[in-house]
Formats: structure tokens, C-alpha cells, sequence
């Protein structure tokens, strides 16, 4: 029988995980102490609210009244970013979770609830499709190291396909064939950004299986299905008990819970060690995080989510995709081993990193 984390269960709580929660700070800029960043971002928003718009329409375009909606939301949207731009504040700091929560309520607000989801069908049974040659080809590298180096660059290569991103967005929408393969020839080359590969592996090579590790997964298709998938098979072989977690609530094209549910339930048919894990020792269990927005708050995680976590001491967390692991959490502290993983696909924020567009952040904290 397969156990899954309740969706519905109502309310909030604290991630047991906080080094300190008086010391956690998610965001990892404040737009209202940084004019640079303040001036950067908030006209970067107000691009990107055109490209969000024109998605929104294409969602919906036998209904005769999705151009007049969409059109509503993104003027709600200038109208808001406007006001906590010229200072009328609602919170004591201003980051880049908050602009984007500020994106996907005015989507609810006006009636679009996912505007990426059959782009993410068509992308998650186009993945699956090439799941079982990845895990082959993973499985056919003879040397451990080496072959966690490969389930590393395939969760950073498959990090890059976030239609969120402008600098990716350009890419996917002008060429077809952009898949994983080209994705991993395009991410930095080591020595990355942050480059704590070499540590991980010697953990892994050296250190005695983590008793269960938590994984907050990015986006839906190639990032999830070719990325996060094989990632969570090597652990389950090492016997490390998995917690896999998705947004309940639409964000971009961000994986949702509902889609893990179903996209697990194929994967497991491409591979027996994903389908005993999942459907016979519960060793792999899926649960829902209900925050708005593509970021990640440890204050504010899913009660469920938080009850399994301190039930099944989780000595190991992971942290992929820039808005949960670069936008919030980059300088966060947890009690546990962490993991974070992600492409930085935006020039400015690169910049300010010290590195280039599609720098890479491989930062394990023991």
C-alpha cells in the first residue's frame, strides 16, 4: 500500500529542521534595503508580466473572456508591484517571494488556475518516454563517484528547463529539440560557482547511508522525470527512505502534488526498484506543501509534511531549482546534512553571485 502525505490537512508549521528559527531569514535578497536589486527586479516582474499574460490567454483561448482577464491581471499586478515599490509596506523585508506570490494569487485572482499545465502534460509523458534509457545509461557507469557526478549534472541540466526563467525561455521557445543532453552541454563547466561536489561524493563514497533524506522537487518534465527521478532511485538502493515534495498550489510550470502522484505512478512502471519502494515497503512517500509561489519558507511548511519529517529523522535534505534554493534559502541553516542544487538562469543575479548565466550553485552543508 502506498502512503502519501494529505494534500488537504489544514494549516501550517515549523520545519524541525531550522538550525534557528530566530536566525531564518528565506529570502536571500531584501528588496527594501538594496536599491539595486529593488530597481533591478522590479522592472525584470514587470517584463515578465507580459509573457505571463500572453500564457494566461493561450491557457484559455476558447474562452471568449480569458484576453480581457489576463489583461486585468497583469494590470492588478503592475498595480501591486507599484505600491510595495514606492514603499507602502505590508512586511518588514521584501524579496523575491513575495513578487511571486504576488503573480500566482492575481493568476487565481482572475481565473486562471494553472496556466502551464498541458505544456507539463505533454512534458512529463514526453520524459517518461526516455526514463528507462537515462537509468540504463546511469547504471551502465562502473565507478560510484563518477556515476553520482552524472545523477548530479542530470538534476542541474534538468533544473534549466523553467519557464520562468526568460534567459531559458528564449531557448526552449526557438529550438524544439533542446532535451537534457543539451542542457547538460550548455550548464557551467566545473569547477562550478558553488562547488561542493567533491564533499558530497566523499560523503556518499565514504559515510554510511542517510536514514531519510526530504527533497523539495522544481519543475514538471525533464527537470523532474530525468533530473529529481534518478536522484531518488540511487538513494532508495542505498536504503535511504525518501520524502518527496511538490507545491500543492501551482507555481509556473513547477511540478504540482497532483502531477507527482501521477508521474510517480508511471515512473514506477519503467523501473522495479521506483515500484517496490513506492507501492510495496513505503519507503518512498509523496506529500504536498501549501505555500503560494514557486519559493520555499521553512516557517511555514505543510503540517503533515512537518510531522513526517520529525517522525522519520530525516538526516538529509535537498533543495533543488533557484526560486527555493538561490531566491530563498541560500544562506539558510538546517540540523541535518543539505543539499542544494541549481542553475542560475538569470544574468543579474549571477552578477551579484560573481559568476555568468547558467552558473551553477552545488552547495553541501555537512
Amino acid at each position: 500500500m502506498t502512503t502519501e502525505g494529505n494534500p488537504t490537512s489544514e494549516g501550517f508549521s515549523l520545519c524541525t529542521l531550522l538550525a534557528s528559527v530566530e536566525a531564518y531569514h528565506p529570502d536571500t535578497l531584501d528588496l527594501y534595503q538594496d536599491p539595486e536589486a529593488n530597481r533591478y527586479w522590479f522592472a525584470c516582474f514587470n517584463d515578465m508580466l507580459l509573457k505571463f499574460e500572453r500564457q494566461a490567454m493561450v491557457s484559455q483561448s476558447n474562452d471568449t473572456s480569458a484576453k480581457t482577464r489576463a489583461q486585468s491581471f497583469r494590470e492588478h499586478c503592475v498595480e501591486v508591484f507599484n505600491q510595495l515599490q514606492n514603499g507602502k509596506r505590508e512586511t518588514e523585508s521584501l524579496g523575491i517571494r513575495n513578487l511571486l506570490e504576488v503573480v500566482e494569487s492575481g493568476l487565481r485572482k482572475f481565473g486562471f488556475d494553472d496556466p502551464w499545465k498541458e505544456q507539463k502534460t505533454i512534458e512529463n509523458k514526453a520524459s517518461i518516454g526516455l526514463l528507462k534509457s537515462r537509468l540504463q545509461q546511469l547504471d551502465s557507469i562502473a565507478s560510484a563517484r563518477e556515476k553520482w557526478t552524472e545523477i548530479v549534472r542530470g538534476v542541474l541540466a534538468g533544473n534549466m528547463f523553467d519557464w520562468g526563467a526568460q534567459a531559458v525561455t528564449k531557448i526552449l521557445e526557438t529550438n524544439n529539440g533542446f532535451g537534457l543532453q543539451q542542457a547538460l552541454d550548455r550548464i557551467q563547466k566545473r569547477p562550478w560557482l558553488v562547488d561542493d561536489l567533491d564533499d558530497w561524493l566523499n560523503r556518499m563514497e565514504q559515510g554510511p547511508p542517510h536514514r531519510c533524506a526530504t527533497i523539495f522537487t522544481d519543475n514538471a518534465g525533464i527537470d523532474f522525470v530525468l533530473g529529481i527521478v534518478p536522484l531518488v532511485r540511487e538513494l532508495l538502493k542505498r536504503n535511504t527512505k525518501v520524502l518527496l515534495c511538490a507545491t500543492i498550489n501551482p507555481a509556473i510550470n513547477d511540478i504540482t502534488y497532483s502531477e507527482l502522484t501521477r508521474a510517480i505512478a508511471d515512473c514506477c512502471k519503467e523501473c522495479d526498484i521506483l515500484q517496490n519502494a513506492y507501492s510495496v515497503e513505503n519507503r518512498l512517500l509523496l506529500f504536498g506543501n501549501d505555500q503560494i509561489g514557486p519559493c520555499l519558507d521553512f516557517r511555514m511548511i505543510s503540517k503533515d509534511l512537518s510531522t513526517a519529517i520529525e517522525q522519520n529523522s530525516v538526516d538529509l535534505l535537498i533543495i533543488v531549482g533557484m526560486a527555493r534554493a538561490l531566491h530563498t534559502n541560500l544562506y539558510a541553516k538546517f540540523v541535518c546534512e543539505t543539499f542544494k542544487l541549481a542553475v542560475v538562469k538569470n544574468e543579474w543575479l549571477a552578477k551579484r553571485l560573481g559568476g555568468d548565466t547558467f552558473s551553477v550553485v552545488c552547495k553541501y552543508e555537512r
